[in-house]
């Protein structure tokens, strides 16, 4: 695990000038990777480029491993973030066609195969990456992004070249630029929530590499330029359903045989690791999984625990912690603790994210880097590939509704509600959501009080920037037709939905030098899943993740298994925000120096909400969050 940087520029003067940006760069993710770091400077006929890497050693913890790295015969040039966990099935396919390596790192796997198979190698990696190659043969330049967009890549195109890093304070770094903030990712956060949805990032000119994409420059003329390079998908992942589909038996046995071998592949390391475990089903599963695989093993886990709160899931954590032996570590954090740390892990993040949850899971690996832990394992990814939380109920009665199975619509609307302890009338709503017309949505929405733009938002400064003012929907493809589940959850994994989550996991982590695994998000698992009938994943009766409990029945405590609820490492926001209050509202006062607020109505908004007035939401966290990454990483 690591962090990479690099840029190209046309210019050959500025050359030794962004050696010392690329440098800062890597010291601004020194926490990314302690244990060695490389900068090298390759000519190219029209320009130079410079790569770079911070390496946290995982895999073969020698000087070996060192990036950037180069083949043996100097064409290649590789800066690699991440692992390549089926390297070993890999490096021997590879040896067997007469290749020979130098070291036992996944790195040397990657370089080598990408030097004999190019990017259909691409389709056969198992893991978590985002990296850099240089082909000095062909003079290109190439950036590549994992399925998920498990490992992060940012990048900003210049009229004279092109800069990109693993994280968005070191590619501000990197570029030399004063950061601007970007209006329509402000509206789409304040408003709506979204963020980690597109290729935009939270600054101006500055862009995701989104999952499952690669960036080419051409590097072999003298026109070359990074504005002149556009992404492309390497992958393009739309599953169909199995014909004949197999029997739920038979679904459930071999998606428990898949997650064992993901879980087995995702422990390979040559350091100490760990799960963090906050005693829903699926990071229960991966506990269940590792001490399955290694019955005489150590195990420990770690927990956050909201101290004498109703999300507080400790009971469920020791229950699997005490069923399968682990040496359990509970974290605790408080509002104080909060007020104390908000800065720091604004900064970690480097983007504004969603909640104080994520706040306790920074919490979680701190605690993990504290007890020697360098390679974590969690569950992330498995709601998004089972149908989890709810069991969007609102698209499978959209697939009901489109397969013309009118009569089951009800029936599913009642089952779904019982299950859940919901009212019925909760899952039309879901479904009205889904299929309602853009107009009659935006309606909706406007009269239960969620206008597209409120009081609160400084529209002036909205004003000839573009912003698109209403919620972006998923759309529905007609070849999807009467499979909205499973339309919905793909474009949740690789589009919007999963994106944020791996971000808060990704940073947390790195913060601490800790290498976050996610076992369930591997191309060979979500393709399986998803092509399974809909009923699989979310049961007539409601029951959500149905096959996965099946699968699981002898690795997980039943009791874990049969939950309905889904909490997460969730913190008791609204008692944090009381306990803190003046420093909330100091806080708040802030909004004056973000231009997209208008800080009076806020704080009409924000007292109404406090004193009971209106409904409590994650909304008044991300007025904070904002205000406080504004601050930060803008100035103001």
């Amino acid at each position: 695990m690591c962090g990479i940087v690099g840029g190209f520029w046309t210019n050959q003067q500025q050359t030794s000038d962004m050696e010392a940006r690329l440098n800062a760069a890597l010291e601004a993710m020194r926490h990314r990777g302690p244990n060695d770091r490389g900068l090298q400077s390759v000519s190219a006929p029209a320009g130079r480029l410079i790569l770079g890497q911070t390496r946290l050693s995982i895999i073969d913890l020698s000087a070996g491993g060192h990036q950037p790295m180069s083949s043996a015969d100097g064409r290649f040039c590789l800066v690699f973030n991440g692992e390549i966990y089926n390297y070993r099935e890999l490096r021997a396919e590879l040896e067997a066609k007469g290749l020979r390596f130098a070291t036992q790192s996944d790195t040397e796997v990657l370089l080598i195969a990408w030097q004999v198979w190019g990017e259909a190698v691409l389709a056969r990696l198992e893991g978590m990456y985002s990296f850099a190659v240089y082909d000095q043969g062909e003079h290109r330049l190439t950036l590549v992004r994992d399925p998920f967009g498990i490992k992060p890549l940012f990048y900003s195109q210049h009229a004279q070249g092109l800069v990109f890093a693993s994280e968005l304070p070191a590619l501000i770094a990197a570029s030399g630029q004063a950061p601007e903030a970007d209006p329509q990712a402000a509206y789409d956060y304040l408003v709506h929530g979204l963020y980690d949805h597109s290729a935009q990032s939270f600054v101006k000119g500055i862009f995701n590499l989104m999952p499952g994409h690669m960036l080419e420059l051409d590097l072999g003329t003298e026109r070359a330029t990074g504005s002149a390079a556009s992404p492309r998908a390497w992958l393009t992942f739309r599953p169909k359903p199995t014909t004949p589909a197999p029997s739920f038996t038979e679904a459930s046995e071999a998606l428990r045989h898949s997650f064992l071998r993901n879980v087995d592949l995702h422990m390979r390391a040559d350091v100490p690791l760990a799960a963090a475990l906050s005693g829903g089903i699926d990071s229960s599963a991966v506990v269940g999984a590792m001490r399955h695989l290694l019955p005489d093993r150590p195990i420990h886990t770690f927990s956050f625990v909201a101290a004498n709160s109703e999300v507080s899931e400790e009971r469920w954590a020791d229950t699997v912690a005490e069923a399968k032996g682990a040496t359990a570590h509970k974290v605790f954090a408080s509002a104080q603790d909060l007020e104390r740390d908000i800065d720091t892990v604004v900064r970690a993040q480097g983007e504004p994210f969603g909640s104080t949850s994520i706040y306790a899971q920074y919490c979680v690996f701190q605690r993990a880097r504290q007890e020697g832990i360098t390679v974590m394992l969690e569950g992330q990814g498995a709601d998004e590939m089972l149908a989890g939380y709810i069991g969007y109920p609102g698209y499978r009665l959209a697939s009901l509704w489109e397969q013309g199975r009118l009569a089951a619509m009800p029936r599913f609307a009642k089952a779904w509600a019982k299950w859940h302890g919901q009212p019925a009338s909760l899952a039309w709503k879901y479904a009205y959501s889904v299929l309602a017309p853009d107009a009659a949505y935006a309606a909706a929405r406007h009269l239960t009080g969620r206008k597209a733009q409120p009081d609160w938002l400084g529209l002036e400064a909205f004003a000839d920037q573009g912003v698109v003012m209403q919620e972006k929907r998923f759309a529905r493809a007609s070849d999807y037709r009467g499979q909205r589940v499973r339309e919905h959850l793909a474009q949740r994994l690789t589009q919007r939905g999963l994106g944020h989550l791996l971000r808060h996991g990704d940073r947390n982590a790195m913060a601490h030098s800790i290498e976050n695994r996610v076992p369930f998000l591997t191309l060979p698992l979500a393709q399986q899943l998803l092509e399974l009938p809909e009923d699989y994943l979310i049961a007539p009766d409601g029951e959500t993740k149905s096959v996965f409990r099946a699968a699981m029945r002898g690795l997980v405590p039943d009791a874990v298994l049969d939950r309905r609820d889904k909490v997460g490492f969730a913190t008791p926001e609204r008692d944090w925000f009381m306990a803190i209050l003046p420093s909330l509202l100091a806080w708040v006062e802030d909004a004056d120096a973000v231009p997209f607020l208008n800080r009076e109505p806020l704080m009409a908004r924000l007292t109404a909400v406090l004193e009971g007035r209106a409904p409590f939401s994650w909304q008044v966290w991300r007025w904070i969050n904002y205000i406080r990454w504004y601050r930060l990483m803008i100035g103001g």
